[in-house]
């Protein structure tokens, strides 16, 4: 005799679990995950079509493998230390000759795939507090939007802006020197953590990186517990790497689309390597050393930019 099949007990528990309670903070986020698939989907169809995509790849050399170690790097330091991707990718792309906004764009584009799991774990496992992720991700959003518009609208005056970004991530670099020396911080209230957000989406996207470095270690010094801070802040990053990574493929289309790639195919190849390392590297000394990397490479950026204001 055939299996009995019961499909009223497959219904009933489908049906149990989709008529669940929701929080406001999941009805939100899964709104938002089918609006984004919605205009991902739009862009890709009516922009990469067959013969733009045979371009892109017919435009790709030797030189990817510069992106694919580019992301690899970036990738084997977010994993060990939790942070840093950003800045360190966008560090090493300006220093290969990529202009500030392709570097920045580039950088939030592949970001949108790590954040994504990311913030979605941190949701799933409870580290997310709702309040808190209501407060940041408009600001941030509105912030990140601003950042990536003004980057690419001065995309002429890239000879310009490369030593401007570059100071940044100095102080970046400087910033997580800090974080590995510091015991302790003194907690203090921090009332306008949405003008916090607007300033560290609008920095992340003029700088390519430091929406976790500025807004978590802010929100982390002024007493918020750091688990919750954490998974809200990490979840709010894939929203701000997504507004960003729109607003520069709307001004200054997919022409970086090969740096993209690199960067996702080294993340992609980084990431195992990184998780198993991530216990058994010194974190504090791991963080100094990328810090003065850091640093180095972009006073190097700000020497040689020195001139163009001379």
């Amino acid at each position: 005799m055939p299996p009995k099949r019961n499909f009223p007990s497959i219904f009933n528990a489908i049906q149990t679990i989709w008529m669940r309670d929701r929080s406001i903070t999941e009805v939100i986020i899964h709104i938002s995950n089918a609006l984004a698939l919605m205009i991902v989907g739009h862009l890709l169809f009516t922009y990469l079509t067959a013969e733009k995509v045979i371009a892109v790849f017919n435009t790709v050399d030797s030189s990817i493998l510069y992106y694919v170690l580019g992301g690899f790097i970036a990738q084997m330091i977010d994993g060990a230390l939790g942070m840093a991707y950003g800045v360190t990718a966008t560090t090493f792309l300006l220093s290969v000759g990529i202009t500030p906004a392709a570097a920045s764009a580039s950088v939030h584009a592949s970001e949108v795939f790590t954040s994504g799991v990311s913030g979605y774990m941190h949701l799933k496992f409870g580290n997310v507090n709702s309040k808190l992720f209501k407060t940041l991700v408009i600001p941030g959003v509105i912030g990140a939007i601003l950042g990536a518009y003004v980057l690419s609208s001065l995309e002429d005056y890239a000879g310009y802006i490369k030593p401007i970004v570059s100071v940044y991530t100095l102080f970046l670099g400087a910033i997580i020197i800090r974080k590995a020396l510091i015991k302790r911080q003194e907690k203090r209230q921090l009332k306008r953590v949405g003008w916090l957000a607007l300033f560290g989406g609008y920095l992340d996207s003029i700088g390519g990186g430091g929406w976790g470095p500025i807004v978590s270690s802010t929100l982390i010094a002024s007493g918020r517990h750091p688990k919750y801070t954490i998974g809200s802040v990490n979840l709010t990053e894939f929203f701000v790497s997504l507004a960003s990574s729109l607003t520069f493929f709307a001004v200054i289309g997919l022409g970086y689309l090969h740096v993209i790639i690199g960067l996702i195919l080294g993340g992609v190849i980084a990431a195992p390597i990184a998780a198993r390392l991530a216990n058994k590297l010194p974190v504090k000394s791991m963080m100094i050393l990328v810090g003065i990397v850091i640093i180095i490479v972009s006073l190097r950026q700000i020497i040689l930019g020195v001139p163009k204001f001379l």
